[in-house]
Parts: structure tokens; sequence; C-alpha cells
């Protein structure tokens, strides 16, 4: 696999906030950044319209990569930007260009206020495919969004990370989904704020109607499993802080809430080859479309 950051570009303010987000993380990573621009031919009645000439629509499809690639190298000149083109549907594409890269950076339209993303169906077919980590960050991030206030309470990108948060399950923890976001806290030198949210097993009703309450019992199992599922980690990464947060509910909801204050937010999806199409999971569907920070989606088995 290549060491590079690939960022699918379509000229809109979504797209434009994932290129500056896989320019910052390249920094990061000290890897160059692709831009990879996708454009679909124009229907020849079309393409010889007066208004949309060949070289109208030429001029118009190497613009967006051109002027996206100049803006970056601008604003960071530290990072080596490349630029590519290809045509056809954006979905297989962009899976293409995501199998020799260490991450694939895609935006998504936020939605109301800080309600969240808008994943579209390209979005929502790649993340469901792809087997490189995909990052969505919804338009209108910003750097300084990732970053705790200033003394005085404003936004600023020179101060430290918000902790990076990590969904995770101790009923079947993936090796990948935690290492990777282990590794993205200590580039960010953040705490990362792993998150397991659980539910009251079936047995707890018939424990009740026989005059027993187990919950305190039950509460101490999941944060004890939790802390086992990550002892390795803190061992390997001892410097890197760890918040460990156990709680009765939907995953999705603790992973929603602990999303406001975070740079970053990791979730996991399982591969699974179904005759019927492709899915996300549960959990990741719902972060991606509620979460306010940046998402990455790793696929595992």
């Amino acid at each position: 696999m290549a060491r590079v950051i690939t960022v699918g570009i379509d000229g809109s303010p979504e797209s434009r906030a994932a290129a500056e987000w896989a320019a910052r993380e390249a920094a990061l990573r000290q890897v160059p950044v692709r831009l990879l621009h996708v454009w679909q031919p124009v229907p020849e009645p079309m393409a010889q319209a007066p208004l949309l000439g060949t070289e109208t629509l030429q001029h118009w499809t190497e613009r967006i990569p051109r002027e996206t690639a100049e803006g970056l190298r601008r604003r960071h000149p530290g990072v080596e930007v490349t630029t590519e083109q290809r045509a056809g549907a954006p979905a297989d594409v962009l899976l293409d260009g995501a199998r020799d890269a260490e991450l694939l950076v895609l935006g998504s339209r936020a939605l109301g206020g800080l309600a969240g993303f808008l994943i579209g169906s390209v979005g929502q077919s790649v993340v469901a495919r792809a087997e490189a980590p995909v990052i969505l960050v919804r338009a209108g991030e910003q750097a300084a969004d990732e970053h705790v206030k200033d003394p005085a309470g404003i936004p600023s990108a020179a101060t430290g990370f918000r902790p990076v948060v990590l969904g995770l399950d101790t009923d079947s923890p993936e090796g990948t989904v935690i290492t990777f976001a282990f590794d993205e806290a200590r580039r960010r030198e953040a705490t990362l704020t792993v998150v397991q949210g659980w539910n009251l097993p079936p047995y707890y009703m018939y424990s009740l109607a026989a005059g027993i309450d187990p919950r305190e019992d039950i509460i101490r199992e999941r944060s004890a499993a939790l802390t086992e599922a990550l002892l390795p980690w803190r061992k390997k990464y001892p410097d890197v802080e760890v918040t460990e947060q156990s709680r009765l509910g939907s995953p999705a909801n603790h992973l929603i809430d602990a999303a406001h204050d975070a740079s970053l937010v990791v979730v996991g999806r399982r591969i699974r080859r179904n005759p019927f199409g492709v899915h996300i999971g549960a959990v990741a569907h719902a972060v991606l479309h509620h979460a306010t920070a940046p998402v990455a989606v790793l696929a595992h088995h």
C-alpha cells in the first residue's frame, strides 16, 4: 500500500472541507495527498450545445483539481499534493482509488445547525464497500473545530486537539480499529476516549422477578471487560492518555454524544458478503449521520 491519502473532490464545499482535512492529516502522517477528481462524461448532444462545448467542458473539469491543489499548497506548504482525474461511476472510481491509499477522505453535506452529516448514495456505497479506512468530513469543518478553545473561549487551531473517540464492542474487540484510534490519538497528542454502550441482558428481568437486582454487578463486569480489552494497547501506547466510558444504553447514542467534543470519531464496520447488497452496520450508520466531528470507518472481518 502506498503512503498516500486519497481525497475525492468535485468542487463542492464538502469536498473542499475534505481536502483541507486530508492535508492536515497528511502533515501529521508526513505523507502526500492525492486529489482524485471524478467526472462523468456528458452525453454527446449536450456536449455539442453552444454553452457546453468540448473545450468548455475540458476547462471546467481541469479547473477543479488544479485550483484545489493550488489552494492546498499555499495553505499547507509542507504537504506534497498531486492530482488525478478519472471518468466513470463515482463510487467505483473512488473505491479503486482507495485500494492503494492509507486513507480515503470524502466530504459530506452538513445538516441544519450541528445536526451532523447527510450521507449521499455515493458516500454510503463507498463506506460500505471500501477496505481502506474511509474518513467522512462534513461541509464547513474547520481546523479550529478539532481543537479545544483558547483560554478566552475563542476557537483556535493553535491549541491542543480535542479527544479522539473510539466506539468499542468488548464482545468482539477488533485490533485494527483499536490500533487506528490509538495511532490517531498519538499523532494529535490527544486523549483517547473509548466508549462502550450496552443493554441489560435478558436474564435481568428474571432476576428482578426473583427479588435480585444484578445491575451493579453487570455495570462492574462491563467496565472490567472494557479495561481488560484495552490493556494490551495501553501497554503499547504508554504516552496516550485513555479515558474509558462504559455506559448503559445505545452505543450509537453514547458515541454521538461524545462526538460533540471530539477531533475524530473512530468506528468499525464488519465486512459481510451479502447477496442482497452491502451494509454499514447500525452503529456506524447512526454515527455517520449524526456525529458532528469527522468520522473514520474501518472495515474488519
